[in-house]
C-alpha cells in the first residue's frame, strides 16, 4: 500500500501545464513501517532551500537566464558554444548531512518546478546511485511519497532489471547504466537534469562520468548538473567545474551518541585477551582462523595506527580497560566483542534494529553462524539476523527493509554498501568495525590486491548516520578515539587504486580521444604506468589495434556490462557453439565458489569435489559439471539432496543460474547466436574446444607449469614463482600433465596467488592465445614479446601460423557479420579442432619441459620406442644418437667458438642431468641413468633446437654453422 500523504498527484499530472504548489510533507504515515515518520525537513527550511536551489540552477547572471528564459534557451539556442569558464552556471554542488532528505526530495523539487512552469512533459531527470539496491530502494520510496506505483512518473534501471514507462520523468539508475546510455546517445538527448548522488565515494564510474559530463555541458547548455553527497569536499568539486555554487543543507536526524572502543569496554565490562580476539571462520575456513596468529611483521592495518596508539593516554579509564586496550589487535574484526555488544543491546537497551558493518562476505557468514549458535541471539523468536552484500540477489537484499514483529529485534550484517542511500528506517543502533575491503593496484608488477583497510572519517560519519533516523540512536565503534583521529579525511579515489582496462575500453567506445589525455582531465589523474598497462592489455586481447583504435571485437566488448576478458569468452562461446558451459563458467567467475569445505567432513567434501574435477585439471570445468548435475537434480526435484550430498551451496548455484539467464539475454542482443538449443550448443560436449575458449577469454593470464619430483612449480611473466589458492583442484595435484595454466585473476597477499585455473596444451595456447611472431630460427615461434617460446619442426610451425591467421580472420568476419554461418568454414574448423584435440599435452614444444611418463613394469628391460620423425634421438639408436656430442662440437667449432662444455649433476638416486654450454647459451637435457647418456641427451637437446627438430644431415651442419653468431649474453634454454 502507498503511504497516506497530505496531498497526492495523479499519474497524468506530468502533462498538465497549470501551476501547482510543491508538496512539502509534514507527516507521512508509512503503513509498511507501522509507525509515523516525521518529515525530513521543516516546511519553512525546505521552501528556502528549494528557492536557493532554483536560483543556482537557473541564475540571472552572465547569460541572463531566468527559469523561462532558460527553457526558451533550451529550444532556440542549441548551437551556442559555452566557454569552460561558464560551466559554473550549469552545475550545483549540494552537500547535505545524513537525514536531510536530499536524495528523495531534490529530484522531486526539480520535477515539480518543471511541471509548475508548464514544461513537465519535456522534463527528464536522471539520478545516479553507486549501487543497485540504492537505485531500487530510493525510487520505490519516492514513488510512494508521490502516491504512485513505481514505473509511472518515477522509475529505476539497474543492470538487466528495471521498471519504467514512457511517462517516467524521474529515473533512478546506477552510474554504469548512464554510461551505457552515453554509448548510444552521446548528447543525452531529451535529458534535462543529471543528478550524481553520493559523489564523495569517488568510485571509478563516478569520476569517469564527471569528465564526460564536463565535456558534454558546452554542447548541451540547457542541461543542468547537480552533484550531491552527505560528506563532501565541496570545494574540490566546485573548483573542478569553474567555481560552481555550493549549497549546504543541514541534517535533521535525531542525535546519535558515539561509543569508542574504550567506552564500550568500560560500559560492558568486557575484557580483551590475545585469545578471545581470534575470529572463528568456521570449519571450512580453518586456515583463515589459524592465520590470525602472531605475525612476523606488522600488517598495513596495524602500521597505519601504530603511532596513534603509542601516543594515546587512557588514564581516565579503569585498569581493566587499559589492560584490554594494551593487547587490542587492530588486524582482527572481533567477532566475540561484537557478540558481547549485541547481547548488551538486546538485554539492556530500548527496542530498535541493529546494523553491523563488516568487511566482506566471509566475515558476514562466519559471524552469522556464530550468532545463530548463541542461546539468545540465535533464538529466532526474539532475534532476526539478516545479511546485505553486493553479490546477493535483489529480492534477498530487500528483506533488510522489512520491519519484524514488535517482540523481535532485527540485526543486519552488511558491508559498506549500507553506508549511503540505503535507509533502514527502524535502525537505532550501529556497530562499526572501522574497516572495509579495498582494492589496490601495483602498477609496477601489474598485480591487484584486495585487503582490509581502515575506512575514512567521511565513511565513519556515514555509518554513524545510519542510526537516529526515527529516534535517538547509538553508534558503537570497535576502535579507539585515537585511531579514528588518525583516519584519512576521505578515501583514495578508485581511479587511483584499481586496474583500468574496462574504463579505457569505455573511453574508446565513447570516442573520447587519446586515453592518457582524457584521463588527465580527471579530478585526480591515475599513474601513467597504470594507463599503459591497461592499454597494452586491451591490445593483447584484440580490443584495440596498434594505433589504439577500437576494433570490431572491442566494440562488441564495450556493449557487454562485464569485464573485457569475460565478455570475450562469452562472445567466442556463442560464436563457436559451445555456449552452455561457457556461460556457466562466466557466471561462476562472477560469484563465490559453490563448493563447501567443512573441517569435520573435509575428506568427504574433497572426495565429492574430486568427482566433479575428474582428470580435467580445471576449476572452471569442475564448476560446470557441478552446475549441470544440480540442474538435473532440480528437474527431478531433488536439488536440496544433491547439494547436501555433494557439499555444494544451493544459494551460490541459484545465483549462477540467475546470472546465466542475464548473460544469455545480453548475448541475444548482439545477434551472434540464436536461441536454438541444438545450434548454440553443437560443440558444448567437446571438452578440448571448451577449454580452448576459456583460454581465449583469460589470456594473457598465463603461467608455466614445471613438474618437479613431488610438486609443481608455477611462474608468471610479471611475478616469477606464484601459488594456487588452496581450494583450486590444481592446487592439490603433485603433477599436472599440461605445460600451461590460464587463470582468472591473481591477488597479492603475502605471496601472489592465482585463482580459478584451467590447464591447457601448447596447441590451445598457440591458436586461441594472442598474436604469434616468428623467431630468428626456423620453427621458433614467440608470444607476449618473446616471453613464451615454442620450438618445433619448421613445417609444423608454418601450419600453426597459417591456421592461426585464417582462424583469426574467421573470428573477424563473424564479428562483422553476426548472421554468417561458420559452417561455411568447415575445413578450417576441423583443422583447429584436430590440432586442439590431438595435442597430447606434453608441452613438447617447450624446452626442458618435464614429460610425465606413466610407470610401466620391467622398465629396464623394455625396448625404447623409436624416435618420432624429425626428432633427435636421445638413446643413441637414431640420427644424431651416438654422434650427438661430436656433431654439436663440429657445428660449434666450425662457427669459430670454443668446444661445448658439459656440467653434469646427480638429480635423483640413480639419475643424472647434464647442461651443455656454448656461445653463451645453455641447454638442459633430460635425466638419464648415467653421466654419459646425460651429456648425449643435452647435446641432442641443443641440436634439436638448432635444427628445429629435423634429422641431422651434413648440409644442416654447414647451414647452422653460419647461424651461430657470437653472443654476449648468457641464456639458459628450458
Amino acid at each position: 500500500m502507498c503511504p497516506k500523504l497530505l496531498y497526492s498527484k495523479g499519474k497524468n499530472s506530468i502533462s498538465k501545464t497549470k501551476s501547482c504548489s510543491f508538496p512539502l510533507f509534514v507527516l507521512i504515515e508509512d503503513l509498511n513501517l507501522k509507525q509515523k515518520v516525521s518529515c525530513y525537513l521543516p516546511v519553512l527550511c525546505l521552501s528556502k532551500i528549494y528557492e536557493k536551489l532554483l536560483s543556482f540552477l537557473y541564475p540571472t547572471g552572465k547569460l541572463g537566464l531566468t527559469v523561462n528564459v532558460a527553457l526558451r534557451f533550451r529550444h532556440e539556442n542549441k548551437s551556442l558554444t559555452i566557454h569552460e569558464n561558464d560551466l559554473c552556471l550549469f552545475v550545483v554542488v549540494v552537500s547535505g548531512e545524513t537525514g536531510c532528505g536530499k536524495t528523495t526530495q531534490i529530484p522531486q523539487y526539480i520535477l515539480e518546478s518543471e511541471i509548475e512552469s508548464g514544461h513537465g512533459a519535456l522534463c527528464s531527470v536522471i539520478c545516479t546511485q553507486p549501487r543497485r539496491i540504492s537505485a531500487m530502494s530510493v525510487s520505490e520510496r519516492v514513488a510512494a511519497e508521490r502516491g504512485e506505483k513505481i514505473g509511472e512518473s518515477v522509475g529505476y534501471k539497474v543492470r538487466l532489471e528495471g521498471i519504467k514507462s514512457r511517462d517516467t520523468r524521474l529515473l533512478f539508475c546506477t552510474t554504469g547504466i548512464l554510461l551505457r546510455r552515453l554509448l548510444v546517445d552521446r548528447n543525452l538527448k531529451g535529458v534535462t537534469h543529471v543528478i550524481v548522488d553520493e559523489i564523495h565515494e569517488r568510485g571509478m564510474n563516478e569520476d569517469f562520468l564527471l569528465i564526460v559530463l564536463k565535456d558534454l555541458l558546452p554542447r548541451r547548455p540547457e542541461l543542468r548538473l547537480i552533484l550531491m553527497s552527505a560528506t563532501l569536499n565541496a570545494e574540490l568539486f566546485s573548483s573542478y567545474f569553474g567555481g560552481a555554487p555550493m549549497l549546504q543543507i543541514p541534517g535533521f536526524t535525531y542525535p546519535v551518541q558515539t561509543h569508542f572502543l574504550e567506552d564500550v569496554l568500560d560500559m560492558t565490562g568486557y575484557k580483551l585477551t590475545p585469545y578471545n580476539q581470534i575470529d572463528d571462520y568456521g570449519q571450512d575456513k580453518t586456515w583463515k582462523t589459524q592465520k590470525q596468529g602472531v605475525r612476523k611483521r606488522k600488517s598495513r592495518i596495524a602500521f597505519v595506527v601504530e603511532d596513534a596508539l603509542e601516543a594515546a593516554n587512557f588514564k581516565e579509564y579503569t585498569s581493566q580497560t587499559r589492560d584490554s586496550l594494551s593487547c587490542w589487535n587492530p588486524d582482527l574484526i572481533g567477532f566475540n566483542l561484537i557478540e558481547n555488544i549485541l547481547c548488551h543491546i538486546c538485554k539492556k537497551e530500548r527496542p530498535g534494529a541493529i546494523l553491523v558493518f563488516m568487511t566482506g562476505w566471509d566475515d558476514i557468514n562466519a559471524l552469522k553462524d556464530q550468532l545463530q549458535a548463541h542461546p539468545l541471539l540465535g533464538d529466532q523468536s526474539k532475534v532476526l539476523i539478516l545479511t546485505c552484500h553486493g553479490s546477493m540477489a535483489s529480492s534477498d537484499q530487500r528483506l533488510i527493509f522489512d520491519k519484524p514483529d514488535d517482540e523481535v529485534r532485527k540485526i543486519v550484517l552488511a558491508t559498506n554498501m549500507a553506508e549511503t542511500s540505503i535507509t533502514i528506517n527502524d535502525v537505532v543502533f550501529v556497530v562499526d568495525c572501522g574497516k572495509a575491503k579495498e582494492s589496490s593496484y601495483d602498477a609496477l608488477n601489474n598485480t591487484p590486491c584486495l585487503l582490509p583497510s581502515w575506512i575514512s572519517k567521511a565513511a565513519a560519519l556515514q555509518r554513524r548516520g545510519r542510526a537516529g533516523r526515527v529516534q535517538p540512536g547509538e553508534c558503537y565503534r570497535l576502535y579507539p578515539k585515537c585511531v579514528y583521529d588518525a583516519f584519512a579525511d576521505y578515501q583514495l579515489p578508485e581511479l587511483l587504486r584499481t586496474p583500468l582496462q574496462s574504463l579505457c575500453l569505455q573511453i574508446k567506445s565513447l570516442q573520447l580521444g587519446s586515453i592518457p589525455e582524457f584521463l588527465s582531465k580527471a579530478l585526480q589523474s591515475p599513474e601513467l604506468l597504470s594507463v599503459q598497462n591497461a592499454v597494452e592489455y586491451l591490445k593483447i586481447i584484440g580490443a584495440l589495434d596498434a594505433k589504439e583504435n577500437l576494433t570490431v571485437l572491442g566494440h562488441h566488448l564495450s556493449m557487454l556490462p562485464v569485464e573485457p576478458k569475460l565478455g570475450k569468452m562469452l562472445i567466442l562461446g556463442a560464436m563457436f557453439h559451445c555456449l552452455d558451459p561457457i556461460v556457466t563458467v562466466v557466471a561462476g567467475l562472477s560469484v563465490r565458489d559453490p563448493f563447501l569445505m567443512p573441517l569435520d567432513k573435509k575428506d568427504l567434501a574433497e572426495s565429492a569435489k574430486s568427482q566433479f574435477a575428474g582428470r580435467y585439471y580445471s576449476d572452471h570445468l569442475t564448476v560446470v559439471r557441478a552446475y549441470e548435475g544440480w540442474k538435473e537434480a532440480e528437474r527431478e526435484q531433488v536439488g536440496y539432496e544433491y547439494c547436501w550430498n555433494n557439499f555444494l551451496s544451493a544459494q551460490t548455484l541459484k545465483a549462477i543460474d540467475s546470472l546465466r539467464k542475464q548473460f544469455l539475454s545480453l548475448l541475444l542482443d548482439t545477434g551472434l547466436f540464436n536461441d536454438e538449443q541444438n545450434t548454440c550448443n553443437e560443440w558444448s560436449h567437446d571438452e578440448h574446444f571448451v577449454r580452448a575458449v576459456i583460454c581465449a577469454g583469460l589470456y594473457p593470464g598465463i603461467c608455466s607449469v614445471m613438474n618437479k619430483e613431488k610438486s609443481v612449480s608455477l611462474k608468471t611473466m610479471e611475478d616469477g614463482p606464484v601459488l594456487l589458492y588452496s581450494n583450486s583442484v590444481n592446487g592439490k595435484e603433485s603433477s599436472i600433465p599440461y605445460p600451461w595454466l590460464v587463470f582468472n585473476e591473481k591477488l597479492k597477499v603475502n605471496s601472489v596467488f592465482l585463482r580459478d585455473s584451467t590447464a591447457i596444451s601448447d596447441s590451445i595456447l598457440l591458436l586461441f592465445g594472442g598474436n604469434i611472431s616468428k623467431g630468428v630460427l626456423d620453427g621458433h615461434l614467440k608470444m607476449l614479446g618473446g616471453y613464451l617460446e615454442f620450438f618445433m619442426n619448421p613445417a609444423l610451425a608454418e601450419i600453426y601460423l597459417i591456421v592461426k591467421r585464417e582462424f583469426d580472420e574467421l573470428i573477424q568476419t563473424k564479428l562483422l557479420n553476426p548472421k554468417m554461418n561458420i559452417h561455411c568454414f568447415q575445413e578450417l574448423l576441423s583443422a583447429v579442432r584436430l590440432l586442439v584435440s590431438e595435442d597430447r599435452c606434453e608441452g613438447r614444444f617447450v624446452l626442458n619441459r618435464q614429460l610425465i611418463i606413466p610407470p610401466t613394469k620391467n622398465l629396464t628391460s623394455a625396448a625404447p620406442p623409436p624416435p618420432a620423425p624429425g626428432m633427435i634421438s636421445r638413446n643413441g639408436s637414431g640420427p644424431g644418437g651416438d654422434n650427438s656430442k661430436s656433431q654439436l662440437q663440429t657445428l660449434v667449432t666450425r662457427a669459430g667458438h670454443e668446444a661445448p662444455l658439459y656440467q653434469t649433476k646427480q638429480v635423483r638416486n640413480i639419475q643424472f642431468q647434464s647442461t651443455v654450454v656454448f656461445n653463451g647459451m645453455e641447454f638442459v637435457g633430460q635425466p638419464c641413468s648415467n653421466k654419459k647418456l646425460a651429456e648425449k641427451d643435452a647435446a641432442a637437446e641443443a641440436l634439436q633446437w638448432l635444427m628445429g627438430g629435423n634429422q641431422s644431415r651434413p648440409e644442416d651442419i654447414e647451414r647452422l654453422s653460419v647461424l651461430l653468431k657470437p653472443s654476449k649474453n648468457k641464456k639458459q634454454h628450458r
